[in-house]
């Protein structure tokens, strides 16, 4: 069975990418499997950049198949915020309940007409020897007045998908998958994923 590993320690990330690759009989491990393996210090300007840095520096240790994702949250009204900055949008400990909060505070005088938004997931693919692989998927949105839903982590209780009454918390992993960022992205990747 080939592994692949996911260059996150992030476990609701790891699930969402172990549920994604399951048709695909993968091995999947995270760094959470590694923890003598540092963190990459995620100094990009966009999630490209970022991605790719992941990839990259982890497929250099571990010499095999490494998928890194750079995501995020766009807020319009925001002027794209938090961006890449997303997890670490109130402080550097990366508390999601306090990076949402300072969301709906900054929206809090923003009209529902205004508040559009999308969640963006830039996947970058390493492999030793060979060129990096880079593929986008965005799920278009909107960002409610208050949290709502238990599911998910992040920013998804204050994300409205396009078309739907719900919040991305409000949705099962199995629906989440069917219309994510990372699931738009990660579709697009399907080929090389085949060929491993």
């Amino acid at each position: 069975m080939k592994q692949i590993i996911i260059a996150t320690k992030n476990a609701g990330k790891v699930k969402d990418f172990q549920k994604l690759l399951e048709p695909f009989h993968c091995e999947i491990k995270s760094l959470l499997d590694f923890p003598e393996i540092a963190d990459v210090e995620e100094t990009g300007t966009t999630f490209e950049e970022n991605a790719t840095l992941k990839a990259e520096t982890i497929c250099d240790i571990v010499q095999q198949p490494v998928i890194a994702d750079d995501s995020g949250l766009e807020i319009d009204a925001l002027n794209g915020e938090p961006g890449v900055y997303s997890a670490r949008y109130a402080g550097e400990q990366k508390n999601d309940a306090d990076n949402l909060n300072k969301v709906l505070h900054n929206l809090k005088e923003t009209k529902e007409i205004d508040r559009t938004a999308r969640f963006v997931c830039v996947i970058a693919i390493a492999e030793p020897n060979k060129e990096t692989i880079i593929k986008r998927g965005e799920c278009e949105g909107a960002i409610v007045f208050e949290p709502k839903g238990e599911h998910g982590f992040g920013y998804d209780p204050i994300f409205r998908p396009k078309g739907l009454d719900l919040t991305m918390a409000e949705l099962t992993l199995e629906e989440k998958n069917k219309i994510s960022h990372r699931k738009n992205a990660l579709d697009q990747l399907v080929n090389w994923v085949k060929e491993l």
